[in-house]
């Protein structure tokens, strides 16, 4: 730990970018000396970590929600899980699961929550055309290029892995997890459906 002192200005602004508690935020901008980026990482690596302590557990409560957008052209529906109805009926929970919907909608290409989720034949498939938009590279080469285009495609189409729409330098797994540190509950994002008018 440093010597640093936050300034109360410096405690609300990093506050209001990360949602985390005003403690946490005091003890990450300490770590970091002041320095804003830095004090981000530290709250998103000790959200992950407190968050995955907690993923094993029930949540058995939540919201479920819809958003319509594009005069109806477009809709989703989400369903956010907790662990109790105190942590379901506060604002943040709310909001989180509205800015779920707004996620999703915003982002075409999503079709999963997680990496888990992928089917095998689907990652295999995406990984085959990504070997053959590489074959004139050498065997290595070509195994690094379609890893690489197979994590730039999971950005896409697995919910966790986008950039979170409010702040594009966290993940929306990483905004999950924080959210989970702050509130002190399991939030799980447990499935999710997507219409466009016209798609199948």
């Amino acid at each position: 730990m440093s010597d640093y002192k936050p300034s109360a200005a410096d405690v609300k602004v990093l506050r209001d970018q990360t949602g985390a508690g005003m403690m946490e935020v005091r003890d990450a901008l300490v770590e970091a000396a002041g320095d804003m980026d830095a004090a981000k990482k530290v709250l998103r690596e000790k959200g992950l970590a407190k968050a995955a302590k907690r993923g094993g557990r029930a949540t058995s409560e939540g919201k479920v929600a819809s958003y319509i957008h594009g005069g109806g052209v477009k809709g989703v529906m989400v369903e956010i899980g907790c662990e109790t109805d105190f942590v379901a009926n506060t604002d943040k929970f709310g909001e989180f699961v509205k800015d779920m919907c707004l996620q999703i909608v915003s982002m075409d290409g999503t079709r999963w929550i997680s990496e888990a989720d992928v089917p095998e034949e689907a990652k295999e498939a995406e990984l085959e055309i990504f070997r053959t938009q590489a074959a004139d590279k050498p065997a290595d080469v070509q195994v690094k290029i379609a890893e690489g285009k197979l994590r730039k495609w999971y950005e896409e189409v697995c919910l966790l892995n986008q950039p979170y729409f409010r702040d594009e330098d966290l993940t929306v797994e990483q905004f999950r997890a924080a959210l989970s540190s702050e509130m002190g509950e399991n939030i799980e994002i447990k499935r999710f459906s997507s219409y466009t008018l016209g798609q199948e």
